[in-house]
């Protein structure tokens, strides 16, 4: 094999993994949903998967031994489990609850559809100044590290595997080991307030007796810093005097990929407002008003879940579609709309962030951007890898969600929004979003688009993990101290850890997950 060529997606060995890894991990993510309520990240999984393949003494499997069809196989299989899940089966269960079987069909075009337009768009977006290579982006530095380890030994996997087996461990106690590990490798501000984050939703009501959740407090708060983070994007992608000669791809190309994605969701919110029969139901207004606002939550919640998920590795997609859905109760949407809107906008965003953590593993396998053109290959690979998975994924579901439903097999979210479309919106909650919207705004703004600060904090705060925060804010000040009294070295060295840190939490979280889901059978 040529070494400046990058292996192909579709070459016969390679094929045959991907269409095997890429059906497992859309089985694994249908059945861990629906059962647990969560979806883990198999992309170690797949990686470990060719490497054990690798080493089996047959000339065809040779070509596994590569660092680069590894990646390939990483991103399948990733690709596939949250595709299935958070792409397709979340969505389509929301109609099926609401009593409407008729819109499960219409529901699944749509979602199948914009989980191909999700993965593509962060494609395109991947190492720009709004979604940069250099971002954490840390499930993808654990995969990478892992590859490396298992292709080069010495010194590094011995780091890896040490914090391998420190992830795994503390995992076992109930400690969230990824959030300890991504503290070496994300954002410090970011991070900072992604703990702070969890700190106040987790000790707010036992300390004070108060429940923010309940008074809407964290998502008035991401609210206000989506519209500003929404407007910080924009400013980027229309600063052409902005110096982007350090990304592989332009602010020229991202202002061309904003308006295709734009044009696309606008032509699926169309789509599924005629296959819903909503233009039986609403005036032509409402209609427009809905394909619109539609289109837009699409947009806002990819681009919020990626930002986070760039950050911290943590995406609060389920909260954010909540989000988009309070806020469509509030416009006035009749339930039917409503049911449209919640499935369209949870589909979004998962694959898009799952994207970014494999590209940001195969740009680290490629030699972090020396070689322009063998990146740019890499990254194509990477797509038909990806694609192959969402392509697979859509047949799998459709053959399985019958079975699924009929045992009274729903995502467990699937069931908030559900509850949330029929009792309606308070008159108080309108009062609590836009009173929280202005802090968050201006977090946001004080911290600016590197920073996140508005989005993380928000970001903490919609997911219920005191624990978690304890882990980061730890990691955090170990992380300072390690780089203020350690040798030049020492960052490397911390973040290979960190890096085995979180791949040891994400592999005993997968196993550990399985094991739960048999059991409960």
């Amino acid at each position: 094999m040529d070494p400046r060529k990058h292996p192909s997606a579709f070459a016969p060995a390679t094929l045959v993994l991907l269409v095997v890894l890429a059906v497992f991990g859309a089985i694994i993510g249908l059945q861990l949903l629906v059962t647990l309520g969560v979806t883990p990240n198999t992309s170690i999984i797949g990686a470990l998967i060719a490497m054990i393949v690798a080493r089996i003494p047959l000339r065809m499997m040779a070509s596994f031994r590569s660092v680069h069809v590894q990646n390939l196989a990483q991103s399948n299989i990733s690709a596939a489990t949250f595709g299935a899940a958070n792409s397709l089966l979340l969505p389509i269960a929301v109609p099926f609850l609401m009593g409407r079987s008729d819109l499960v069909l219409p529901m699944f075009v749509g979602v199948g559809l914009g989980m191909l337009l999700d993965g593509f768009l962060l494609y395109r977006m991947f190492d720009t100044k709004v979604f940069p290579a250099e971002g954490a982006w840390p499930p993808g530095i654990a995969a990478a590290e892992a590859i490396k380890a298992g292709d080069s030994g010495g010194r590094q996997a011995q780091l890896l595997g040490a914090g391998m087996a420190v992830g795994a461990a503390g995992s076992w106690l109930g400690i969230p080991m990824s959030a300890f590990g991504t503290a070496f490798i994300g954002n410090i501000w970011a991070l900072a307030a992604l703990g702070i984050g969890f700190l106040l939703r987790g000790y707010s009501l036992p300390l004070t007796g108060f429940d923010i959740n309940k008074h809407y407090i964290p998502h008035g708060v991401m609210i206000g810093a989506g519209i500003v983070a929404l407007i910080q994007v924009a400013r980027i992608v229309r600063s052409r005097s902005s110096d982007d000669s350090r990304q592989t791809r332009s602010v020229a190309s991202v202002e061309h990929t904003f308006g295709f994605g734009a044009v696309c969701y606008l032509a699926l919110a169309t789509l599924l407002a005629f296959a819903g029969g909503l233009w039986q139901e609403m005036s032509p207004g409402m209609l427009v008003a809905f394909v619109v606002y539609t289109a837009f939550a699409a947009f806002v919640h990819e681009l919020i879940v990626g930002i986070a998920a760039m950050h911290s590795g943590w995406f609060p997609a389920f909260a954010v579609a909540l989000i988009t859905l309070l806020v469509g109760l509030l416009i006035g949407f009749p339930p039917v709309a409503l049911t449209l809107l919640c499935g369209f906008s949870a589909a979004t965003g998962p694959a898009f962030a799952d994207m970014g953590y494999d590209l940001k593993a195969g740009y680290i396998l490629r030699g972090n951007g020396a070689d322009v053109a063998f990146e740019m290959a890499g990254r194509r690979q990477q797509l038909f890898a990806a694609m192959i998975a969402f392509v697979l994924a859509i047949p799998v579901v459709f053959l399985a969600y019958r079975g699924y439903f009929a045992q009274g097999l729903v995502p467990p979210v699937a069931k908030v929004y559900v509850s949330t479309i029929r009792a309606g919106v308070d008159p108080q909650v309108a009062k609590s979003l836009a009173l929280w919207i202005i802090p968050g705004a201006l977090v946001q703004w004080l911290g600016g688009p590197r920073r996140q600060l508005g989005v993380m904090i928000a970001t903490g705060l919609l997911i219920a993990n005191p624990l978690a925060g304890w882990a980061v804010l730890a990691g955090i000040l170990l992380r300072v101290i390690l780089l203020r009294v350690g040798p030049a070295t020492m960052r490397g060295y911390t973040e290979v850890f960190a890096a085995g840190v979180i791949a040891g939490d994400a592999v005993f979280g997968f196993f550990n997950s399985v094991v739960r889901a048999n059991i409960s059978k």
